[in-house]
């Protein structure tokens, strides 16, 4: 028992990452603070590093779908699910101004350039432009067919703002004519405008689609970008303008440059992205996500560099040799042998408790963090025979554990080997008591599936592997008989000299 060798834990190479600028910088977030947030009557704002919310506005009669502050933060507009549009003072509770004309709910706000305009857009298919002061409808815009679900207003001219909608188009408005100056066909259900800080540039998403288009030369479109594969939901901008972030249904963010459009970066959250945003100067990333989760990352802030090096302390012979103590060529240097400790799975392997053995690396903070450790597990107890003894016995709790497992990681190339055999293990020992267990059977039919799909997906490989060798080996030969014939010609000498 005492030389016992631990479980080499085998290491599977990361593929496809580069590191890159962008990768490190997007990467120096802090993990999130979460805040579980339901769709309610009510606006929370919460503080930088506060659980609780710092300020909240209550004074709807329906649920508020949009929100937006004035651009000197002093100012708060917002858009409930009964049409109404009201207007809040940081400082107070109570509005200040309450806007009524839209018949349906509203589902964009924002200022214009001026500040002392709000342009909406809602269910109704109309697009409105308010007057702050005198609480009025000025304009009212009714070019679209269907819901108008996303919009924002030109930072540089206040007579400009652009909004987008589920008739597949999106209209840029001019408050000088009373009606939209262009229009562009997205081709899906808008829903999320962004317009660059200049003006000059307009991008949409809707759709699997992230669309940039030139508005300077009429509503060109630049770039069509396909990267996500749900709709996406969301778009936002860095602070430098270099960055173009967007959202979407299949819970990840994409960051793109604007320079190249190519995806740099990518975020992964647990949830499909409903909203997306950007604090002042990039400090903090906020994604809102459909299971209710508020998700706020901070970035890391860099560490001062201390200005003088730090003394390194003298060693431990210096206290008792002496500070001018030189080695001697003799001396011999003797160091107290560190002590390995065993993991735990180590030490149930080595005391033959082999079902506790993997019960602990099936734990989810192992199975889903390092998956790795769980099939080098699997692995040692198919080598020693008794991982058909390890997965027999279990009540449906621990079975619908192993067959998760087995699920997420079974069409993984670098795992699927392993997996496969303890597929097929699972199948033949607990095949006869299907029916018992809706769960269990639910999954049971799903492994087994996957098993044939894995095992139909390499027959396949190894088939075009031999119709490569076989492709190989031909132009092999067609090569050596071109050499050969090449040699030959010279005459019959050259000939002879082959033959011997």
């Amino acid at each position: 028992m005492a030389g016992y060798k631990p479980v080499a834990i085998q290491a599977y190479p990361v593929l496809g990452e580069k590191i890159t600028q962008d990768t490190l910088y997007w990467n120096n977030y802090k993990p999130p603070y979460n805040y579980a947030v339901t769709a309610s009557s009510r606006i929370h704002i919460y503080g930088r590093y506060s659980q609780e919310p710092i300020k909240t506005f209550s004074r709807f009669k329906d649920t508020a779908y949009c929100a937006t502050f004035r651009q000197d933060g002093r100012l708060l507009v917002a858009g409930s699910e009964d049409g109404g549009i009201q207007l809040f003072d940081i400082s107070g509770r109570a509005p200040l101004r309450q806007f009524e004309g839209h018949t349906k709910a509203v589902h964009t706000v924002d200022f214009t350039a001026d500040k002392y305009h709000v342009v909406s857009g809602a269910d109704d298919y109309t697009v409105k432009l308010w007057d702050i002061p005198n609480s009025k409808e000025i304009l009212t815009f009714k070019e679209h067919s269907d819901y108008v679900r996303c919009g924002c207003a030109s930072k540089l001219n206040p007579d400009l703002f652009v909004t987008g909608s589920y008739d597949h188009t999106v209209k840029m408005f001019d408050a000088r004519t009373n009606q939209s100056v262009i229009s562009v066909d997205h081709g899906q259900p808008v829903e999320s405008v962004l317009l660059f800080p200049s003006g000059g540039l307009l991008v949409s998403a809707g759709g699997r689609y992230v669309k940039v288009w030139d508005m300077l030369k009429g509503g060109q479109l630049l770039v069509s970008l396909k990267n996500h594969h749900k709709t996406v939901t969301c778009l936002c901008l860095s602070s430098s303008g270099q960055r173009l972030l967007s959202g979407s249904l299949d819970r990840k963010v994409k960051v793109y440059s604007t320079s190249s459009y190519k995806v740099v970066h990518s975020f992964d959250y647990a949830a499909s992205i409903l909203s997306l945003a950007l604090a002042h100067e990039d400090e903090a990333i906020v994604v809102g996500m459909t299971n209710g989760i508020l998700s706020v990352k901070h970035r890391k802030s860099e560490a001062k560099k201390d200005s003088l090096p730090r003394r390194r302390r003298p060693a431990y012979r210096t206290f008792i040799k002496g500070k001018n103590y030189m080695k001697q060529q003799d001396d011999i240097l003797i160091n107290r042998p560190s002590k390995k400790h065993l993991e735990l799975y180590d030490r149930d392997l080595k005391n033959f408790r082999i079902s506790k053995a993997l019960d602990r690396v099936l734990e989810p903070s192992c199975a889903i963090k390092t998956p790795e450790i769980t099939v080098s597990i699997i692995k040692e107890l198919n080598r020693r025979g008794v991982l058909a003894n390890a997965l027999a016995g279990r009540d449906e709790k621990e079975i619908s554990r192993v067959l998760n497992f087995l699920i997420r990681n079974l069409s993984q190339p670098r795992f699927a080997p392993v997996l496969i055999n303890a597929a097929e293990i699972i199948i033949d020992i607990y095949l006869p008591v299907i029916g018992q267990s809706p769960v269990v059977d639910k999954k049971f039919l799903l492994l087994q599936g996957l098993v044939e799909k894995e095992i139909d997906y390499q027959r396949e490989l190894l088939e075009t592997l031999g119709m490569m060798d076989m492709l190989f080996a031909t132009m092999t030969r067609k090569e050596s008989t071109s050499l050969l014939q090449h040699n030959t010609s010279d005459g019959f000498l050259e000939n002879k000299k082959i033959e011997s």
